[in-house]
């Protein structure tokens, strides 16, 4: 980010009498290997907690954070950006410790997210198409460019947020028409495709997903959230290949812990499957292609499953 390079020099005292303290810690943060989208996110809490105290006091700090009225899990996280403040210029506090409670979602059916992207004008369609299958957070969405899509395999590869680890991507031919119709030629390589920010998506996702819910009188579909594609995403991937490390991997998370969260989510009482038999090398090679799976032999015949 321009404007962060303000590390002093050894010698100086550098928190007295400067008022934008802060930014020398973004500074080692990024010189330290800090994405972008990280950085302005951590400005964007320094600015708010200066509002609320003097950065060079921690017990002024601390006291501020404790009588907001927000989660826990908001406190927690505004704690540990203002540790990194507290270690770069060696002050003293004792951290505080609040734990995040995290809460079950409730995952929306494909039946209503397919009719919030019916309900939305084309760019916005195919942002929303793009979240439904992809999984990808809505920072991940709008920073995308014409190369991070190979037309010819299907596939995103998007640069992932948080530093999460590379991923590919596939996505249907509805996606692709989609985006072919809002990619235009004079879009360079290297340029977003989507000339907007997260919160701007998901402002607009919430006016359109309103007029919806009032048009159809649903109150339900105004719960739904934008990150409700991600997750749906995530349970559907799971439901369909019990494959935690996949979903960690098409997710972009870096800790298990992350991923494990939407086991949680799913009700295996309710599997059902097609089962099919294959006596020769070609049927069983035709039943893989189709997505079924391998089970057992029994008298010559090979058992195979699918779930409906």
């Amino acid at each position: 980010m321009a404007g962060l390079s303000r590390i002093p020099s050894q010698g100086a005292n550098p928190i007295s009498n400067q008022p934008n303290t802060e930014l020398n810690v973004l500074a080692s943060l990024e010189a330290n290997g800090a994405s972008e989208n990280s950085i302005k996110e951590k400005a964007k809490r320094f600015r708010y907690l200066k509002k609320l105290a003097d950065l060079r006091k921690p017990d002024e700090v601390k006291n501020a954070i404790a009588f907001l009225k927000v989660s826990n899990g908001t406190k927690r996280n505004l704690c540990d950006l203002y540790q990194k403040y507290v270690d770069y210029y060696k002050l003293q506090w004792t951290k505080p410790k609040y734990k995040h409670q995290r809460k079950l979602v409730k995952i929306p059916t494909r039946e209503k997210l397919e009719m919030l992207i019916a309900h939305s004008g084309r760019k916005l369609a195919t942002k929303l198409q793009i979240s439904f299958e992809t999984g990808l957070r809505p920072i991940e969405v709008v920073s995308l460019t014409p190369q991070e899509i190979d037309f010819d395999h299907k596939l995103i590869l998007p640069r992932t947020a948080k530093n999460g680890a590379p991923r590919a991507l596939k996505f249907s031919l509805k996606l692709e028409a989609m985006l072919k119709e809002h990619i235009r030629e004079e879009i360079k390589t290297t340029e977003r495709i989507f000339k907007t920010k997260p919160r701007t998506y998901a402002q607009n996702f919430r006016v359109s997903r309103n007029a919806l819910a009032m048009k159809l009188k649903d109150q339900d579909i105004r719960t739904i959230r934008l990150y409700d594609f991600r997750h749906f995403y995530a349970t559907n991937l799971y439901s369909k290949t019990r494959d935690i490390l996949l979903v960690k991997t098409k997710l972009g998370h870096k800790e298990i812990s992350n991923t494990l969260f939407y086991t949680q989510l799913i009700d295996f009482e309710e599997d059902e499957y097609v089962v099919k038999g294959a006596e020769t090398k070609e049927k069983a090679m035709k039943l893989l292609e189709s997505g079924f799976e391998y089970v057992t032999e029994i008298e010559g015949t090979k058992l195979f499953k699918k779930r409906k």
